[in-house]
């Protein structure tokens, strides 16, 4: 039977709700029909009959006093549901637990989704400086400490410049990559690749702190460990080798 390509396909009626429900989860809280109509160069008339058919089932909930429109319950649940279903997030949640407990600063798991890196769960810090919640967001994956390391120990990247290829090689060399600004002002990271059977990369643990507090010389080998022990869990027995 002849491949065909998977844009082929596409249908647009579907393309388009999914793009509605994507952007109404990057805005901050409720959002009009005409931000959302703007923001996807689609008109009006088109937001509003996929936004009313998520409502009737209740992805997206409308406030009758504004008119504006957020996530509904349904939304929630089906990400519950995906959450819970993820290995790595069963396997990696109870280590960040205990890393934090040890280290007390903020810890994420981040994967990586195409060009963009995902911050999807955190474990957060008690301490009274902290850098606000970046769970939920999305970065280009270049642009940041998690999405570095996960691009220097993925497949090699076609059209990636030579300067770059460098940074990942030495990236990968460290076994970890870590940066500072790159989150925002006078905020640190540090993240280290988490692997599964195979060798696979399946995430990164990337730890999150104010520049002043966060050490790479104190977090590295605590990080290294609770990779260790996530990868170990996740099958990988053989190939998670971290230079010390």
């Amino acid at each position: 039977m002849p491949t065909r390509d998977k844009d082929s396909y596409s249908i647009q009626s579907v393309e388009n709700a999914l793009d509605v429900l994507e952007a109404l989860c990057e805005e901050e809280g409720e959002v009009r029909i005409s931000r959302l109509s703007e923001k996807l160069r689609m008109n009006k008339t088109s937001v509003f009959r996929l936004l009313a058919t998520f409502e009737g089932r209740g992805y997206v909930e409308r406030e009758d006093i504004t008119g504006k429109y957020r996530l509904g319950l349904t939304a929630f649940e089906v990400g519950q549901k995906l959450l819970s279903r993820m290995e790595v997030l069963k396997q990696a949640r109870p280590v960040m637990e205990r890393l934090v407990r040890e280290c007390n600063e903020t810890t994420y798991l981040a994967v990586k989704r195409q060009d963009e890196v995902l911050f999807l769960d955190m474990v957060d810090t008690s301490q009274k400086v902290k850098i606000v919640s970046l769970a939920g967001r999305r970065f280009p994956a270049a642009t940041t400490a998690a999405g570095r390391v996960l691009l220097a120990f993925s497949p090699p990247l076609r059209n990636t410049a030579t300067e770059r290829i460098s940074d990942y090689e030495q990236i990968r060399n460290a076994g970890y990559c870590a940066d500072a600004g790159t989150l925002g002002a006078d905020i640190a990271s540090i993240a280290f690749p988490i692997f599964c059977a195979g060798g696979g990369l399946n995430g990164a643990l990337c730890m999150v702190g104010p520049d002043f507090r966060l050490s790479a010389e104190q977090m590295v080998p605590q990080l290294r460990e609770a990779c260790t022990v996530i990868s170990s869990k996740l099958g990988d027995h053989f190939s998670y080798h971290i230079a010390d």
